[in-house]
């Protein structure tokens, strides 16, 4: 399905958020500032949106991109190079829950929009603390669903009306943005996905709602000292 849509996937990002992804994913990345992560894996990354945001604002020393679908991939290749990057950011076909890296690995782990997307929530989750080092950071950016009765209902509509239309009509693949509605409404977001964070063993997590909750950045830490 991603494969599919790759060829317009950044367009309709920006066209159906009004641009303020890219607001999410810059505040997705300040959380990162304070750990000063030198390297950062970046999973479920797609066309390397997150990846090059971090490249950006952060200047760690190398990013690894890792997604399963190749058509983004590619096209996050082309965005890398273009950006003059291809030292610095690398993307790798792989599966977020078996991970191809060594235990302790990596300074900060980020994903944006893409752990609903996993099979096994926690089989994800537990693969990215896997890989971190002790004391180093998750960030998650994910959809959640506005709480205002008003605003609620307006989402409601944009999301099971407007959006797939939008994604039908320019990336010929209604499903693909039928699929983006059923996924976010089935996400265990907010405390709830707090509680399963800590169940897989992450500490210090937080829960931080953006533009009325339309989006939500998650943060977790693996444990400095490990027994």
């Amino acid at each position: 399905m991603f494969d599919q849509i790759a060829f317009r996937y950044d367009f309709l990002n920006r066209f159906l958020s009004g641009g303020i992804d890219l607001y999410w994913r810059r505040k997705a990345i300040s959380q990162l500032k304070t750990n000063k992560a030198q390297k950062i894996l970046d999973v479920a990354t797609g066309t390397g949106d997150l990846a090059l945001a971090a490249a950006k604002y952060l200047k760690p020393e190398q990013i690894i991109g890792v997604d399963i679908s190749k058509g983004m991939l590619e096209l996050g290749r082309k965005k890398i190079e273009k950006a003059h990057l291809s030292d610095k950011i690398t993307l790798l076909e792989a599966d977020s829950e078996d991970l191809p890296f060594p235990d302790n690995q990596f300074d900060a782990v980020t994903v944006a929009f893409g752990v609903r997307n996993f099979e096994h929530l926690e089989t994800g989750l537990k693969e990215m603390w896997r890989v971190l080092k002790p004391g180093g950071k998750l960030v998650i950016l994910e959809f959640s669903k506005p709480r205002q009765a008003v605003f609620s209902k307006l989402y409601s509509w944009y999301m099971n009306k407007v959006t797939p239309g939008i994604g039908s009509m320019i990336s010929r693949n209604r499903e693909a943005y039928s699929y983006l509605n059923e996924s976010v409404k089935a996400f265990p977001e907010g405390e709830a996905l707090r509680t399963i964070l800590n169940q897989c063993q992450y500490e210090l997590t937080e829960v931080k709602p953006l533009s009325f909750c339309i989006a939500t950045i998650y943060t977790g830490q693996k444990p400095k000292n490990l027994l």
